[in-house]
């Protein structure tokens, strides 16, 4: 598909393909379309310029490839699209709830709808991996990454995703890593803590304006620190930033960031949760689940204040029947809300240990290893 700058093309015409590259491909003009509505009409006749056509027959084209006389072809400007700068693991759903929720679970669903994509999604690309089951997706950020898994949800896909990674380049001999400029606008009692929770993460100060009772704060910092930012800065701030950022450019290597998660509370049995289970437990942190709902052994669901911390608890243990009758053994329990991530914050949270299980009605984080013991013996291998 592509607009025509100058000239006219037909059915049947013979074309040259002028590569982005270099080199020149002769083709033929099998079929011509242009759009009507949401639609696409199929034509006969001659298209004249500044129409936006469809052409069929023509093969080993890529983006920015021009489509020329074939006599005297001549090839338009070149244009590169942004390279991504982050990645994510994209696997089958091999959880407990497995097939549930989702019309398309099989790893071919999963793959076709991938590879379908990257033929409209300039900035997106396809990894193989040692799996058939697992395929690595490359995109422009977070954001890039969660519409598509958005889109496929909706559309009735059921599949897992890993934590996502930043791409990092070798440039004479050195490690750079991609840079994003960071825009944040808060009133004015909020810029030292901005400030500060930035510049935990790497980040440079570039500017700093004053309009009326805000401040606004531009900052260099890596898309690593991009990561999970977003959350930190709006409890900071009492949820009045406004937060925008984009790909500046790559520069060389940082250094580590010291922005360690909280804990997770792990279920450690199958079944539904209980609200008298979860509200015994609910001076250990806070939970992403309500009374009533399915969880499986291995899932997160919730968040100790301790970093690095796992609790295995067991959330549908049911308060046990008697006859006898004590005095506060009746009390109605008070439990506080459950915490809900949107797609994008999700993304964010899991850890290189976990899964996002991603369903059209459902988020779930996981572990990997959904068995605690197997979590444990791999914690000791990997210390060891």
């Amino acid at each position: 598909m592509g607009r025509i700058s100058r000239g006219t093309i037909k059915p049947g015409q013979q074309v040259s393909l002028v590569k982005n590259e270099g080199g020149i491909v002769k083709g033929q003009v099998k079929e011509l379309m242009v759009f009507e509505g949401l639609g696409k009409e199929k034509i006969k006749h001659e298209v004249g310029c500044g129409e936006i056509v469809a052409i069929m027959g023509l093969e080993s084209f890529d983006i920015g490839d021009t489509v020329a006389d074939a006599e005297n072809p001549e090839g338009l400007a070149k244009f590169k699209v942004d390279e991504p700068t982050m990645s994510m693991l994209f696997t089958i759903n091999n959880s407990p709830f497995f097939g549930r929720e989702g019309q398309f679970v099989t790893s071919r669903h999963v793959r076709d709808r991938l590879f379908k994509e990257i033929e409209k999604n300039l900035a997106m690309r396809l990894q193989e991996t040692d799996s058939p089951d697992r395929l690595l997706v490359f995109g422009r950020g977070i954001l890039h990454l969660s519409i598509l898994v958005e889109t496929m949800r909706r559309e009735g896909y059921e599949f897992q995703l890993g934590q996502p990674q930043v791409l990092y380049k070798e440039i004479d001999g050195e490690k750079h890593e991609p840079i994003e400029q960071l825009t944040v606008q808060v009133p004015d009692q909020f810029s030292s803590r901005v400030i500060d929770q930035v510049t935990r993460r790497k980040g440079e100060i570039l500017n700093i304006e004053q309009k009326s009772d805000r401040t606004v704060l531009e900052f260099a910092i890596p898309a690593r620190g991009i990561i999970g930012l977003r959350n930190t800065l709006l409890t900071a701030t009492e949820g009045e930033a406004i937060i925008a950022h984009r790909f500046k450019g790559y520069e060389p290597f940082k250094g580590p960031i010291a922005a360690p998660r909280p804990g997770c509370i792990v279920s450690a049995e199958t079944g539904t949760a209980i609200a008298y289970a979860i509200d015994k437990l609910q001076d250990r942190g806070k939970f992403f689940i309500d009374p009533g709902e399915e969880v499986y052994a291995g899932q997160v669901i919730g968040e100790s204040p301790k970093p690095g911390e796992e609790l295995a608890v067991n959330v549908i243990r049911v308060k046990k029947l008697t006859n006898m009758r004590a005095s506060g053994s009746d009390d109605k329990t008070n439990i506080a809300p459950a915490v809900k991530f949107s797609l994008e914050e999700c993304m964010e949270y899991i850890t290189s240990d976990e899964y996002l299980e991603v369903t059209p009605k459902s988020l779930r984080i996981r572990k990997i290893l959904l068995d605690e013991n197997a979590r444990k013996k791999a914690s000791k291998a990997v210390v060891a």
